[in-house]
């Protein structure tokens, strides 16, 4: 009888969770997860008013002086939160931790994979995600939007207004930012399984806080190529549209995103934003062990395959 695969994702069914192939599988299925979500995104326009801050009324009405875009966040993750979300060690909230309820349901016994940190990059996702992901990708749906007012009469500042559909895109922001976010802050498994594996190799850098030598460690730049060309290819192929008799339309005037662009969010954003989390992880690494813990660590080289 074939045996089944266990779901990688799944901290207690899935094996090892620092095998660097597990992670791999996770991080080649988050790339997935992103395309298609900031496609679902590019049916938008870019709606401005909702990533501005004190924009709605009705916001204010109800005590809250942030942007539609954080009150959104805040009310779902206020729910994801009860359910225990973000006791997951894989799982951070864009909200402060201290405005979220606690969970309802029992602490789960996740074992004991990461070293206790504070890690976390959510602020300046958010803040690249509002302010250069968002108009590049919805350039497409602006414009259309801009010409259809036109033909309306409506010319000036005001052809660039949004199109109102501020709930539908919230949640479709809110899907791209937590894989985003899952996929950044994964650079810990990444660094701690490389620290298991030659723990001699990076005591002494982190010692001396030497961010270029950790950096150095970790990166493969052969993997980078490889995942930019493999993410290029899937991006292609999840853009095209096909016709009613299921033949690819293969016009760029009809692609449902910039290609170009999801690849240098990763280039340009997502893999260097990654070696951050991995650096900065490593950095407290050795924090609250004892002098003999590290000298111990400090001497256990790789094992020779």
């Amino acid at each position: 009888m074939a045996s089944v695969p266990l779901p990688v994702q799944n901290l207690v069914l899935g094996g090892d969770p620092l095998s660097l192939d597990r992670i791999r599988a996770i991080l080649t299925r988050l790339e997935d997860t992103i395309i298609f979500s900031l496609i679902e995104r590019a049916q938008f326009a870019h709606n401005p008013k909702a990533y501005r801050r004190g924009e709605f009324q009705e916001l204010k009405d109800i005590g809250f002086n942030g942007s539609w875009l954080e009150w959104f966040l805040k009310e779902t993750e206020t729910f994801h939160a009860k359910a225990r979300r973000y006791t997951s060690p894989e799982e951070y909230p864009f909200t402060d931790p201290k405005e979220l309820p606690p969970p309802i349901l029992k602490p789960f016994p996740h074992p004991p994979i990461l070293h206790p940190n504070q890690v976390n990059v959510n602020a300046s996702i958010l803040s690249f995600y509002v302010q250069h992901i968002v108009p590049r990708i919805t350039r497409q749906a602006t414009l259309a939007l801009s010409a259809a007012k036109r033909a309306n009469g409506i010319t000036g500042d005001d052809e660039f207004e949004d199109d109102g559909n501020y709930g539908s895109a919230a949640f479709v922001d809110l899907e791209v930012l937590q894989a985003i976010s899952k996929r950044v802050h994964y650079g810990k498994f990444v660094s701690e399984s490389k620290f298991r594996d030659d723990p001699a190799a990076f005591v002494p850098h982190i010692q001396a806080r030497n961010r270029d030598a950790l950096a150095a460690l970790i990166t493969k730049p052969e993997v980078e190529r490889k995942l930019l060309q493999r993410l290029r290819n899937k991006a292609n192929l999840y853009a095209l549209n096909f016709s009613p008799e299921g033949e690819p339309l293969d016009d760029s005037a009809t692609r449902k995103i910039d290609v170009d662009g999801v690849v240098e969010l990763y280039e340009h954003y997502i893999i260097p934003l990654t070696k951050e989390v991995e650096v900065d992880y490593l950095l407290v690494r050795l924090d609250g062990l004892s002098q003999e813990e590290v000298d111990a660590l400090a001497s256990k080289r790789k094992q020779k395959s």
